[in-house]
């Protein structure tokens, strides 16, 4: 859902890199998962707003600017029980992160590894023998099957 980008000011308040569709969209989600180095700490967002280009949030229990020095660099990501659910056909990258992508001929292209957005539509990084960049297109992405792991694609192997 974001990355803890920085501090901002004295009282434990992070700045951060927001992936939702609506910037301050993240702060719509209450509950925090906190990617630390000794693995995901929970957190419930105690306040949050935009400040200038930058969205800024408190956590519970991160009262000063050491305490948040040491979440920078940090992965932020949301139950998936808050999430909204979504209508047939569309997905959210985590879902799609990690599936095996082949082309119609059934010819192995590799893993999604992430995905971007471009304005005109979303990209799937695809990682195997090379890297690739496949949009999430219809008429590109011909099936996702999420309980098989795979993604088929009308997709030249040599592109």
């Amino acid at each position: 859902m974001g990355r803890i980008a920085g501090v901002y000011g004295l009282h434990g308040w992070v700045k951060v890199i927001s992936h939702t569709r609506e910037r301050a969209g993240i702060l719509g989600y209450r509950q925090w998962m906190v990617r630390l180095a000794e693995g995901w700490r929970e957190f419930r967002l105690a306040g949050g707003r935009i400040q200038g280009t930058a969205v800024v949030a408190q956590l519970e229990g991160i009262t000063d600017r050491d305490a948040a020095a040491a979440l920078v660099g940090a992965d932020i990501a949301v139950p998936r029980s808050q999430l909204p659910p979504l209508g047939h056909g569309t997905y959210y990258w985590a879902q799609l992160e990690g599936l095996g992508v082949v082309n119609a001929e059934g010819v192995e292209l590799g893993r999604v590894s992430s995905l971007f957005e471009t304005g005109a539509n979303d990209v799937m990084v695809v990682t195997g023998d090379r890297e690739r960049l496949i949009p999430f297109v219809r008429g590109v992405v011909l099936e996702v099957d999420l309980a098989g792991g795979t993604i088929r694609v009308d997709w030249d192997p040599g592109f």
